[in-house]
């Protein structure tokens, strides 16, 4: 490969790993709202094909939900929820200047006291919640920190009897879920899997639409 081959590819590598300026709302009462998204160390958001994908799924839950979007970054996915009907949100951040901008874009949208930013890191905060509070969960840290399995440990207790949880993690890393969660839908693009469960009382029920109780999704 010569010098200038060598720097194009250094150029296409540095913007693949750059977090895009905005995501945008898809749908419900906040469509094509823009979330800016700033250059920061591992944020990613989930991509529009993603969460179309997951929201198709949700749907038929998410009116009067209650969500927790753990690792909120820009806020795509509890603010899509927020916009397509759930009655509440708690969006928790580490970094200071995206919780303050979330909480910035909760206060000038119409209805955006449904939802609340929280600035904390999500592992030491979950243990301090009340259990079996929410219906909906989103859990799509940072790739980097292997923090899948202590989130979705500390988490679990803290989700409703029949709750869904949502889980991003590498195409080729698939985090292990506590007892009692079943795989509903999934899909994968080149580099992320995308993974929807459902907690079940029995772990020999059958979920509608499931087929062995997982049924693949491609994007």
């Amino acid at each position: 490969m010569n010098k200038a081959s060598r720097s194009r590819h250094a150029r296409a590598g540095a913007a693949h790993d750059k977090a895009p300026g905005t995501v945008r709302i898809i749908a419900g009462r906040w469509r094509g709202t823009r979330l800016q998204v700033p250059d920061v160390a591992g944020l990613r958001p989930s991509s529009d094909r993603v969460r179309e994908t997951l929201f198709n799924w949700l749907q038929p839950v998410l009116s009067g939900a209650q969500v927790v979007d753990l690792f909120a970054g820009s806020g795509a996915l509890g603010l899509e929820a927020l916009s397509r009907g759930a009655a509440g949100a708690v969006l928790v951040e580490r970094d200071r200047a995206l919780a303050d901008a979330l909480a910035a874009t909760l206060a000038r949208l119409p209805g955006g006291e449904a939802g609340r930013a929280v600035n904390a890191d999500a592992l030491a905060w979950l243990p301090q919640q009340a259990d079996a509070q929410w219906d909906v969960a989103f859990v799509d840290p940072p790739f980097a920190g292997d923090l899948w399995q202590a989130a979705l440990q500390a988490l679990s207790p803290r989700m409703k009897p029949d709750a869904w949880l949502y889980v991003e993690s590498p195409v080729d890393a698939v985090p292990a879920l506590p007892d009692g969660w079943r795989l509903h839908r999934e899909g994968r693009t080149r580099e992320v899997r995308h993974a929807l469960y459902r907690r079940v009382a029995q772990p020999a029920d059958t979920l509608p639409g499931d087929v062995d109780g997982a049924v693949p999704a491609g994007d």
